[in-house]
């Protein structure tokens, strides 16, 4: 297996803090470490009546599929590596699917996302487009996806890895690494990162916050409000002793 970087334990804690976090706050913070773009772009919620998830990866990867393996009885030998990757899903993992960013065919469909609903999977994921999307709207579980077609997976898609770093959208993700969805869509966190940005990420959205309650009322951008100077931030630090003494 390709070397991969090493799998810290994440604290439970931390993941939850993801929760109250924006994609857009964490492309920031990452971009401020120098991870310039960690966003799966083209892809889009499914279920919109979700608000996202967070989750650890893991991992499929497909090659283009080849007329002589990938037939409908190989969906019935106990080889069949998408079967496998759905029944080995850990509660709160994020099934990532390297689809090659090609729509021409189903990455999945309502059974499997349906079985990873059951193993506790935060998410399913895929840089292709799924089948029966009606079906998929209303699963409660986050999929996200660029497409849907009702082309079966074999037309186009041989499943050749599980829990390998991948591509999806453009994005290295390594097993383990923590994903972060909301309305908007996903993005990818280095595992080892994860830790390191959570604080400086609850600190921008809270002041995001307030800062949107400023222009709200009517404030111009341009004089200090945002980005903030170090007067507003002072403004803001007051704002928030302020509200804490109230609550």
């Amino acid at each position: 297996m390709p070397e991969q970087p090493h799998q810290i334990p994440l604290d439970q804690a931390v993941l939850e803090k993801f929760r109250r976090i924006s994609t857009a706050t964490l492309a920031t913070r990452l971009f401020a470490i120098g991870l310039r773009q960690q966003y799966l772009v083209g892809l889009r919620p499914l279920n919109t009546s979700l608000d996202g998830f967070v989750g650890e990866a893991h991992t499929m990867r497909f090659i283009p599929a080849r007329e002589d393996i990938d037939t409908l009885d190989s969906l019935h030998g106990p080889e069949n590596l998408q079967w496998i990757g759905v029944e080995s899903l850990q509660p709160g993992q994020v099934l990532v699917i390297d689809s090659r960013s090609d729509i021409s065919a189903a990455s999945a469909g309502d059974m499997l996302v349906t079985r990873a609903l059951h193993k506790g999977a935060a998410a399913v994921v895929t840089d292709g487009a799924f089948r029966d999307g009606h079906v998929l709207e209303g699963i409660p579980l986050p999929t996200y996806s660029r497409a849907i077609t009702a082309t079966t997976r074999l037309s186009s898609f041989h499943v050749a890895d599980l829990q390998v770093p991948i591509g999806c959208a453009g994005v290295a993700v390594y097993p383990g690494d923590v994903l972060v969805g909301d309305r908007d869509g996903v993005i990818v966190i280095p595992r080892h990162v994860a830790p390191q940005i959570i604080d400086d990420c609850v600190d921008q959205e809270e002041l995001e916050a307030y800062l949107h309650l400023r222009v709200h009322n009517g404030e111009p951008l341009i004089g200090g409000v945002y980005p903030p100077n170090d007067a507003t931030k002072a403004q803001f630090r007051a704002w928030k002793a302020e509200q804490g003494a109230i609550a």
